[in-house]
């Protein structure tokens, strides 16, 4: 190992995984695995010690997801480099881990040149994240001044309801199917979904028609509808 060696911590609470990702730096000089955890708090544990540069991160694991492990590790350990791993480009995750300080993300399953070229540019200080990710930051900024400026105006509705929660349900009360809230929200058709349970479950509604009347009672869904 040189100086120039990026020091790779590796994440994932699946071990045949993490041995594969392993194999991946067996014939690579300039990148060393110097250790594995597989959960949220082993890799707290395994960071301080081993104080990696770079660090691939599982989002989805039992004890602690990836995004809480990351905010904890970079409290103590500004500098390390977090990579996040996960099955889906989701959206909604993956904002939330760069809000985290994530650097990028790897797909599980990506080849061995892409993970190898997502690491080494990172550790060279880059942030690399897809043209889904951005566009959700675009409109979180665009929402918050939204928001922002409607707060001054009036008090918020459903205040037990997430900003995003209100999102979708302002889209529901618009007449906008599921698959264009989510094409509009940048997210998948499963969030928007898992979103309008929790909407349903917070305002005691049993459908979607009863959830149009609470929402445009409370002022919703006055924009434009699908034409």
């Amino acid at each position: 190992m040189t100086d120039n060696t990026i020091r790779l911590l590796i994440v994932d609470d699946h071990t045949l995984f993490r041995e594969g990702l392993q194999a991946i730096f067996l014939s690579v000089n300039d990148i060393e695995v110097v250790g594995e955890a597989d959960s949220g708090e082993m890799a707290i544990r395994q960071a301080e010690m081993l104080r990696p540069h770079v660090i691939l991160m599982d989002i989805q694991m039992g004890d602690m997801n990836g995004i809480e492990a990351s905010k904890r590790i970079l409290e103590t350990l500004p500098e390390t480099k977090i990579i996040m791993l996960t099955m889906l480009e989701d959206s909604e995750s993956l904002f939330a881990a760069m809000a985290a300080g994530a650097r990028s993300y790897v797909l599980k399953g990506a080849d061995k040149a892409e993970v190898l070229k997502i690491i080494r540019s990172v550790s060279g200080g880059e942030i690399l994240f897809g043209a889904a990710i951005a566009n959700r930051v675009t409109d979180y900024f665009r929402n918050l001044s939204a928001v922002s400026t409607a707060h001054d105006i009036s008090p918020k509705p459903f205040p037990d309801l997430s900003e995003r929660e209100l999102e979708v349900l302002d889209r529901i009360a618009r007449g906008f199917n599921n698959h264009e809230i989510a094409g509009q929200l940048h997210v998948t058709v499963k969030t928007v979904s898992n979103h309008i349970s929790n909407i349903f479950s917070k305002l005691q509604v049993a459908d979607r028609a009863q959830a149009i009347i609470k929402a445009r009672e409370a002022g919703l869904g006055k924009g434009n509808a699908p034409s």
